[in-house]
């Protein structure tokens, strides 16, 4: 059995709308959004701010210099996958709908993503039969998924990842705080979210049930969270308890996501809590508003984990750029500046965060 395991952690990963229109098999470009109605007026923004980006790209255009990192090092992937994946037209009555075209799906196994969360904002965004089509779509290719289903049962349910030495139990949850829709939660018959109150005993005893009904001496539990607003650096009272509640029932780490850019890190009982991981892949180059936030940089997680107790022996994070809808190594001005910012909001939880050289940091206690 390993000493050690690793684990590769991202945010919010939107492989529709104007990504999906760069990608070998664009689908449907039309949009019902206030402002713009073609999902290629999203490439041609980029491509403003930017340059010119090539269109059919290969599976692997995206990922760019986070590739190698995603594929070469850790031994299991997860990422919040911010998108539906589906042809579907029934179109949510909300003021962004993501979607990408199932037939790019090789976009996530060009990364080696295995296992894609989907207790988020956007899963719904072409209705539960958009839901239902990006299940089969991922079932199909072989990529695990949580957070979501076909009734209330399978979106409580964890997806069981396969490591050396033992498992990866995936539990995911979407609070209404990111913004989802209390219509989306799944029902007993009814596809959709597995949306919980977090503030409430109740959930949280029904996840130790959950959680007890299924575990198995050597597991490794991965709780991911959708919570809290897209902007803004507040840790709530709320979020922090629920975090620690999950570590005290077993979870060795807590990945959060919804926020636009990286939040605080906690260490807790020497397991992680990630309260923001950011947004890794979107389309949102040449949208002005929040700049303070820097949302074109984004962060890859790399936590070490003891075997077979979970405690944390160390994180790296990679800090990488968006540009032209790929991701580029983050130049030292902006690795400087992540730096600054991460370790300023990692204080208040009692860690700090130091840069290693090129585009790595590290987590100190």
């Amino acid at each position: 059995m390993r000493a050690n395991f690793t684990l590769s952690l991202a945010g919010d990963v939107m492989l529709g709308r104007g990504v999906d229109q760069i990608l070998a098999h664009p689908g449907d470009p039309r949009l019902r959004e206030g402002v713009i109605r073609d999902a290629r007026r999203y490439v041609d923004l980029a491509e403003r701010a930017n340059g010119a980006m090539p269109r059919a790209v290969d599976d692997a255009y995206v990922w760019g210099d986070a590739r190698g990192a995603l594929r070469n090092g850790p031994q299991l992937s997860i990422v919040n996958l911010q998108t539906s994946i589906t042809a579907s037209g029934d179109f949510a009555a909300r003021r962004s709908n993501y979607r990408m075209n199932p037939k790019n799906v090789g976009c996530l196994l060009a990364a080696d993503v295995d296992c894609c969360v989907l207790a988020n904002d956007h899963v719904l965004d072409f209705g539960r039969a958009g839901l239902v089509e990006t299940l089969e779509t991922l079932d199909a290719a072989g990529i695990r998924h949580a957070g979501a289903g076909r009734n209330a049962e399978e979106a409580a349910s964890p997806a069981i990842l396969r490591r050396v030495g033992g498992r990866v139990l995936v539990f995911a949850f979407g609070l209404a705080t990111s913004g989802i829709p209390e219509t989306w939660s799944a029902g007993r018959s009814r596809p959709g979210v597995n949306l919980i109150d977090h503030t409430s005993s109740a959930a949280v005893s029904n996840i130790e049930h959950r959680v007890k009904a299924v575990r198995e001496e050597g597991d490794f539990l991965v709780a991911s969270i959708h919570w809290g607003p897209n902007w803004g650096y507040a840790i709530t009272a709320e979020q922090r308890k629920f975090a620690r509640d999950l570590i005290d029932m077993g979870f060795a780490v807590v990945h959060g996501h919804s926020s636009h850019h990286p939040l605080a890190i906690e260490v807790y009982r020497d397991r992680l809590i990630l309260y923001g991981c950011g947004n890794f892949i979107s389309d949102c180059e040449g949208i002005a508003g929040h700049e303070e936030y820097r949302s074109d940089l984004a962060m890859l997680y790399l936590p070490q984990l003891a075997n077979p107790s979970g405690r944390l022996l160390g994180l790296t994070m990679l800090a990488f750029q968006r540009r032209r809808f790929r991701l580029e190594h983050a130049a030292p001005p902006d690795v400087v500046w992540l730096r600054d910012v991460l370790d300023r909001e990692c204080r208040r939880f009692l860690t700090r965060v130091e840069a290693v050289g090129g585009n790595v940091l590290s987590l100190a206690t």
